[in-house]
């Protein structure tokens, strides 16, 4: 009794972030399942893409979704939960899918365009969030410190990662 009681007070407090975030693990798994496939064919965003490929433009989207393993997961999923949840409470549920869809494109096109390597994961989200964050509580015409903190620790890892 207690527990269905607890469970009544469980609430989906953050729609797109927290389907977004069931989406990544879903999407991990059936990687394992299918020993690789599914990044290696459908989710990791290539450099360099043949424009006529269909299944191009569908890891443009879909890139944001896999990850290369439970490591790289699990470091971009908490820092989604940690702030995504107050961006989307900002800027609303709807506005927040056009922003991780535009994100998704744009950094598939500069990958695309710029360099040669495999693009996959949250991470450019993730990073999109903690600005919009810093943002949402940022006073007129001052710029958060912990902003600056936050970007450069965040890029400083993802490019130590990609090296």
């Amino acid at each position: 009794m207690a527990v269905k009681e607890n469970l009544k007070k469980l609430h989906y407090n953050s729609p797109v972030v927290l389907t977004y975030a069931v989406i990544c693990v879903a999407m991990l798994v059936l990687n394992y399942i299918t020993l690789g496939w599914l990044n290696n064919n459908l989710l990791a965003c290539y450099g360099h893409p043949s424009l006529i490929n269909p299944l191009t433009y569908v890891r443009a989207v879909l890139h944001v979704t896999g990850h290369a393993g439970w490591d790289h997961l699990f470091n971009n999923m908490i820092l989604l939960l940690l702030v995504g949840p107050a961006v989307e409470e900002r800027y609303g549920s709807p506005n927040l899918v056009i922003m991780i869809v535009c994100n998704a494109i744009i950094t598939a096109v500069v990958n695309g365009i710029f360099f040669s390597t495999g693009l996959i994961g949250a991470s450019g989200v993730v990073f999109m969030m903690i600005i919009l964050s810093a943002f949402t509580n940022m006073q007129k015409g001052k710029i958060p410190i912990t902003l600056i903190l936050v970007s450069l620790m965040y890029l400083g890892r993802e490019l130590s990662n990609a090296i």
